[in-house]
Parts: structure tokens; C-alpha cells; sequence
């Protein structure tokens, strides 16, 4: 039998979370004893409001075995809100094909690496709080940029994206490191967006509005460069 694994970005927000809840439940029982009704309803939505926090916070335990070359890995969990070919002006100044990932409050937020390579560029940039899913907060949200140089396969760019609510981006790795596929990437508080910039011959394996799960969603075929 598996337990539940929780993030170690969430383990102290979570024993907050239910020591304050706990407190809260203990008053209303002292001072609203004889309201039976009242208290179940009180302590079904605190357990609601718990739970909420346990699957926004979990861990799952997904991993991939190889360095799978050539494959692009969902690097979250969450929806498919953008395919479409752009010009990435910042890092590449060609046409790439942006995949955008929107991760609500029902979804785990950890993140993972999507691709086997090198990290050959980090940074993050400060910036507004716009809701995740507008366009817009792609460039103009607080993000991270993380390029990822693979061995045969090119370049690609990952942003862990803020949005309207989420205030804190982590990212676990740095310029330089090397990393493989399916490796923890870091977390994004609360409802948030992911966006993957691939090369335009990439063959997409996602579609449009689609359910996606990292670590078990291949999200692309990366072509092999010629040397």
C-alpha cells in the first residue's frame, strides 16, 4: 500500500494548515456544542479545505528509467491551454513551437525536468501576478527561464510561470548542471502555468485542452540534429 508522499515545499504549510484548522474546530465545538449541525458542517469543510491542501502539496511518485533521448517529458501536472508556432525573441530569435501547460488548484504543482541535457542558461525575472492562463503572462508574470541544452537533439526553453494568486516560484537547479529526464525541476505556489518552447519540426504528441500528467505524458518527439 502506497501513502500519500507530500512535497517538502508543502510539509510545513501543511502541519500549519491543520494545526490552525484543529484550533478552529476545537472552539466552534466549545462554544457551538449545542448546534450539532453546525459543527459536522464546520468540520467537513475544514477536512474539505485539508484535503486541498494535500493534493495541491503531494508528491507523486513517478520516475522514468534511461535518459530517453530525443523525448520530451510533461514537465507538470495540469491542462493544455497553448500549441502554437511563435517567434521566441529572448533566447533563440527564431520560430518555435510554444506548448503552455496551465496547473489549477486540483493539481499537483511539483515540477520536473522534461528533457535528459545540460542546464546552459537559468534566471529569474521579477514581475505582475496576471491569472496564469492569459497569454500575457508568459513574458510579463514573475517566471523563470531555463534552457536545456539535450546531446543530439538541440535546445529547448522551460518557465515556471507565477499567477494572479501563486507568489513563489522555486527551481532546484542552476547553469551548469546536468539533468535527466523526470528529475524534480521545483514547485510553483498555488494556481500557476508552465511554458515549453520547442523546436518547430518537434513532433507534438499533446493536444489542445488535453489532461496532461508529468512524468507518465510524453509531450513531444524531438527531431535528431545533424552534426
Amino acid at each position: 500500500m502506497k501513502f500519500l508522499r507530500i512535497h517538502k515545499e508543502g510539509k510545513l504549510p501543511i502541519v500549519k494548515i491543520g494545526i490552525v484548522l484543529t484550533v478552529i474546530n476545537v472552539i466552534l465545538l466549545i462554544l457551538f456544542f449545542s448546534h450539532p449541525i453546525f459543527i459536522t458542517i464546520v468540520i467537513l469543510l475544514s477536512l474539505l479545505l485539508y484535503g486541498m491542501a494535500l493534493n495541491f502539496y503531494r508528491h507523486p511518485d513517478r520516475a522514468y528509467k534511461g535518459d530517453l533521448h530525443g523525448l520530451v517529458n510533461v514537465p507538470t501536472d495540469g491542462k493544455v491551454v497553448v500549441i502554437e508556432k511563435v517567434f521566441e525573441k529572448e533566447f533563440f530569435q527564431d520560430e518555435r513551437i510554444q506548448v503552455s501547460i496551465f496547473m489549477s488548484f486540483f493539481n499537483a504543482h511539483a515540477n520536473w525536468i522534461p528533457v535528459t541535457g545540460k542546464i546552459t542558461h537559468f534566471s529569474h525575472i521579477a514581475g505582475n501576478f496576471h491569472a496564469a492562463y492569459l497569454p500575457k503572462s508568459s513574458h510579463e508574470n514573475e517566471h523563470t527561464n531555463v534552457l536545456i541544452e539535450t546531446p543530439n537533439h538541440g535546445t529547448i526553453l522551460v518557465k515556471q510561470i507565477a499567477g494572479a494568486v501563486a507568489r513563489r516560484v522555486v527551481t532546484y537547479v542552476k547553469t551548469g548542471d546536468e539533468v535527466h529526464i523526470g528529475a524534480p525541476l521545483g514547485f510553483i505556489k498555488l494556481g500557476s502555468r508552465m511554458d515549453i518552447f520547442l523546436p518547430v519540426d518537434s513532433e507534438i504528441f499533446v493536444e489542445l485542452g488535453e489532461e496532461v500528467h508529468a512524468n507518465v505524458t510524453f509531450l513531444a518527439r524531438l527531431s535528431k540534429q545533424s552534426t
